[in-house]
């Protein structure tokens, strides 16, 4: 009877007991709405498998697919007042600010994330915004942020690699935010006086007071496919000078179309892209022929 009960029992209970799917396991695209098994949709960079639809992407899951075995130092963002203004809609801003923080990647604190390590045997620097904290948005932190990136890729002679996605400045900080276009385009010309490259990835959203400022002051812009990238939202440009906007208005491929980006590449021939830039804006002489032609040529 114990033999029964202890073994034989929970083996058939085993057998017709329905295991639940995990909820994580699949996610369906939201353009071709594909089921999409995670794993595979990870190791693919969370591009769709079966449209090639770039969903966003974290900093964190980004830059091991950047830098040379996956290796790169993080680098802690400069503390700023959590809220200057005591700024209050629905809830506190530093209330909202800490359940931000709660979600946020590992070892990050705010929209920015700054990492630097070797990228194609080359010291380099990256600041790439997260979307999924505020929307990526910039306040003082994402601007005291930048300028320590210019400042380590002066320190360090390195190119300084920018990933933007932001849906513009912080209205929590007021006037505070808007102060961070300025100081980031003085950082962005402290780079460039320093004779080392300055390059902008545009990814999806890049929108607002990011576009009004440092992501479009690159030496070279590089968008990811089908981003959205502008100033004022579509929708907002329609309604107010109550026209119908051209198809692809304000995409990764309508701009490169009218000369605002210089190439739309997809996100896992972007590192491929990025050393063979940066090689040529800092050794154009050792450059040959062959690493100069367009990637897949």
């Amino acid at each position: 009877m114990n033999w029964l009960t202890n073994f034989v029992r929970p083996k058939l209970r085993a057998l017709v007991t329905r295991k639940e799917t995990p909820e994580n396991l699949w996610l369906k695209c939201p353009k071709c709405e594909q089921m999409l098994f995670v794993r595979d949709w990870e190791a693919n960079q969370e591009v769709c498998n079966h449209c090639g639809h770039h969903m966003r992407i974290r900093p964190l899951k980004r830059l091991p697919f950047l830098f040379d075995d996956g290796k790169y130092e993080l680098h802690a963002l400069p503390k700023v007042a959590l809220d200057p203004l005591k700024f209050r809609d629905t809830e506190r801003y530093d209330a909202r600010l800490k359940k931000a923080q709660a979600k946020a990647e590992p070892g990050t604190t705010d929209a920015l994330v700054v990492a630097s390590g070797l990228m194609g045997n080359r010291t380099t620097v990256v600041a790439a915004l997260d979307f999924g904290f505020m929307g990526g948005s910039m306040g003082t932190a994402v601007g005291e942020g930048l300028v320590m990136a210019a400042e380590l890729a002066v320190a360090r002679k390195a190119p300084l690699i920018v990933f933007s996605a932001s849906g513009g400045a912080r209205m929590q900080e007021g006037i505070l935010s808007l102060m961070q276009l300025t100081r980031t385009t003085i950082a962005v010309r402290m780079v460039k006086e320093a004779g080392l490259p300055y390059i902008v990835v545009l990814t999806d959203p890049t929108t607002g007071g990011v576009s009004a400022s440092f992501a479009m002051l690159g030496d070279i812009h590089i968008a990811e496919p089908d981003a959205i990238i502008g100033f004022a939202g579509p929708r907002v440009i329609q309604d107010t000078i109550r026209q119908e906007l051209p198809a692809g208005f304000q995409r990764s491929e309508y701009l490169l179309e009218h000369g605002m980006v210089d190439a739309v590449v997809p996100r896992h021939k972007l590192r491929e892209t990025l050393i063979r830039m940066v090689t040529l804006l800092m050794d154009p002489l050792i450059v040959d022929n062959r690493s100069l032609a367009p990637a897949g040529e």
